[in-house]
């Protein structure tokens, strides 16, 4: 199984100054990461890069973080993914949905890099781990 610390994970979020912070803390601890500022462009780099992970806002132009992951799953039904949002209550009877089919992870901004951190080493294997545990 890949070690978490090299995990590939593409980060999408229209705000470049969380952009920014987020790869600061994932490079930090070694991972590979891209950032994509809307949803359109984020399916792009992932076409490109084939990522393990991806961490995306909801709200954005172009295409919003779920209707990007509708495309990645067509692609990759495995792959981690980690929603983050300002309003997740807003989005929860959806993402509850998400959480039941793809076994997604969810964080409420701002939030610490222990969360982050956390999430991404439960998610960040391309679904692999998660596959183990559900036999």
């Amino acid at each position: 199984m890949k070690e978490v610390k090299d995990t590939k994970i593409l980060v999408v979020d229209d705000n470049p100054i969380w952009g920014f912070l987020i790869q600061q803390m994932l490079e930090f601890d070694r991972h590979q990461v891209m950032w994509a500022g809307d949803g359109a462009a984020g399916y792009g780099t992932y076409l490109l890069f084939k990522p393990d992970l991806v961490i995306t806002d909801i709200e954005m132009p172009e295409k919003n973080g779920l209707e990007m992951m509708a495309c990645v799953r067509a692609h990759n039904p495995a792959i981690g993914t980690i929603y983050i949002s300002v309003d997740l209550d807003r989005f929860r009877p959806r993402l509850e949905e998400e959480r039941k089919r793809y076994q997604v992870g969810c964080l409420q901004k701002p939030f610490s890099r222990r969360d982050l951190m956390r999430l991404v080493s439960e998610h960040g294997c391309n679904g692999e781990r998660r596959r183990e545990k559900n036999g």
